[in-house]
């Protein structure tokens, strides 16, 4: 009977002190399984704040930059790129446009004081026309592809089927990739050959103030100022030609070569100085052609035949036809 009563009292210390040890042994591995996850879910947050900074991890590929998941200078060129460069772009060109129009509609042509004279003395040589032709053309192919790649999402997508759509984006991938060595060789050519004429003068400060002589009303009226073979402006547009033309050859090789391997940031940025490039170089090109086409009566015929009216040269380029006067080295039309 006593080893009974016995065996109970044991019992009844024994089992509370082993359901106690039990539920430690519980609480503490709750809190040992809470803490990893805690830990993982930590590190898995400190993991893709890394990757969506752009830190390098670990990989076995080779390839440049592979062990990037996230360029961050990638997404943020895209960003000034879609926010920034394509709208200037498209403001460049219906705002240069827009503002050479209204020029014209008020001003008017810029009409030769004496008229036409009838004889035609040469201007350009059979090569400067070839050059001048071949690199208009590229270059007027690349500003309608390049205008299409980065506003027609905006302007023409909108408007037409998908399917006309990708035939026109790729179309003008195609054509832009496939002209621009084209535009390179007439731009290096046009570069070499035509810089000696491109040297600024004193009086082409002159030219600028009286707006070339092309105003027909107020104090500017009539005011035909000095000019070489190419006036302050034609100059301007060469070097604007020269410089930025040589950013978007560079850039545009960096895009498209596909054995450079550029890093992301390389790539981006010579995206970014292609369009650049690209926005000043069509706003020339609009200036250039009003000024070539319609605000210069006569001034086209030199490019067309490589001979311009006599009267043209003496008003429009006074000093170089003054020149080629006194060496007498004038060749006339026959």
């Amino acid at each position: 009977m006593y080893m009974k009563s016995l065996r109970s009292l044991i019992a009844l210390l024994v089992i509370p002190f082993v359901l106690s040890m039990g539920l430690s042994v519980s609480a503490i591995a709750a809190d040992e399984q809470s803490s990893q996850q805690q830990a993982g879910k930590t590190n898995d947050a400190d993991l893709w704040r890394a990757v969506k900074a752009g830190d390098s991890g670990f990989t076995t590929d080779n390839g440049t930059e592979a062990n990037v998941l996230i360029n961050v200078a990638g997404n943020q060129g895209k960003e000034l790129r879609n926010n920034y460069l394509t709208p200037v772009m498209g403001i460049a060109v219906v705002g240069v446009f827009v503002a050479f129009l209204f020029f014209y509609l008020v001003n008017g042509p810029s009409k030769l004081s004496k008229g036409f004279s009838g004889k035609m003395l040469q201007r350009w040589t059979k090569a400067d026309l070839w050059i001048h032709w071949v690199m208009a053309s590229s270059c007027m192919a690349l500003i309608f592809t390049g205008l299409n790649i980065m506003l027609g999402k905006h302007i023409l997508q909108p408007w037409v089927g998908e399917g006309i759509w990708a035939a026109l984006i790729y179309g003008s991938k195609t054509i832009h990739d496939w002209v621009g060595p084209i535009f390179i060789v007439s731009w290096a050519l046009c570069v070499v050959k035509w810089m000696p004429m491109q040297t600024f003068k004193m009086y082409d400060l002159k030219w600028f103030l009286v707006v070339g002589g092309y105003v027909n009303f107020g104090p500017f009226k009539g005011k035909h100022p000095d000019s070489g073979f190419a006036n302050a402006g034609e100059k301007m547009w060469f070097w604007a030609l020269a410089i930025f033309g040589l950013f978007i050859v560079v850039s545009g090789l960096m895009l498209v070569l596909p054995g450079l391997e550029l890093p992301r940031e390389a790539s981006m940025a010579a995206l970014l100085i292609h369009g650049i490039s690209a926005i000043i170089i069509i706003a020339f090109t609009i200036v250039h052609i009003w000024m070539a086409t319609v605000l210069s009566e006569g001034g086209m015929e030199c490019m067309m035949s490589g001979y311009c009216d006599e009267n043209w040269a003496a008003q429009h380029h006074n000093v170089w036809y003054d020149e080629i006067k006194e060496n007498n080295s004038i060749v006339y039309k026959d």
